[in-house]
């Protein structure tokens, strides 16, 4: 009886420790996705963060995203998925029509800061082919892959993954399709990140007990 209660005990006492071992909560700091969604980046754990120009908390949170891109785990691929509720839908097509020019790196940002901190309002072609063109892309060009058939096929697919994932709001980051985290959620920018190399961190570790992908 005694060894019986010594055998309770030890189990009971190692309950908060097993707890500790995993520091962010399902439900609240992350979700477990229903159904996960394959990915596209093979052998890399995918981490894909859904967005819009337009959101102010986006925004917020490119600083700290940017700080942690800039040590990003060898095994995790980045990958950016604008949303697409229909008033985003201009500047999802903008945002593939830069990645189809090879300038997202020089026009991601500085269109943030046009929207946030300028107060300029970027939601038609029109202006969005003039802001390209102040700062040294080709707004002919521009406009020719904004209204090109390969950025409408992509802006579709990204409605149809956004719709998969059940994405209604942003920014949201969905690690390895299969768990969906935000700064809400983990409560800043920063915080995020922590929780995102978490989630890579489990499934990676998912990946090797599954021998999947």
């Amino acid at each position: 009886m005694r060894r019986l209660i010594s055998v309770l005990l030890l189990a009971v006492l190692s309950i908060p420790f097993a707890r500790a071992a995993e520091p962010y909560e399902v439900g609240r700091h992350y979700l477990e996705l229903p159904f996960p969604q394959p990915v596209e980046t093979g052998a890399k754990i995918e981490v894909r963060e859904f967005f819009w120009y337009g959101c102010s908390h986006c925004y917020a949170f490119e600083p700290a995203l940017n700080r942690w891109l800039g040590k990003l785990p060898a095994n995790a691929q980045f990958v950016r998925t604008p949303g697409t509720a229909p008033k985003w839908l201009t500047q999802a097509q903008a945002f593939y029509a830069f990645e189809s020019l090879g300038v997202t790196e020089k026009l991601h940002g500085p269109l943030f800061r046009a929207i946030h901190d300028n107060k300029q309002r970027l939601d038609d072609e029109a202006s969005l082919a003039q802001f390209v063109g102040g700062l040294g892309v080709d707004a002919n060009a521009f406009r020719q892959a904004f209204n090109s058939f390969g950025v409408r096929m992509r802006v579709e697919k990204a409605r149809k993954m956004n719709e998969d994932f059940d994405v209604h709001s942003v920014p949201v980051i969905v690690v390895d399709g299969q768990y969906l985290t935000s700064p809400a959620m983990a409560g800043n920018g920063e915080a995020a990140t922590k929780v995102v190399e978490f989630l890579i961190r489990k499934a990676a570790k998912g990946r090797k007990g599954a021998g999947k992908r």
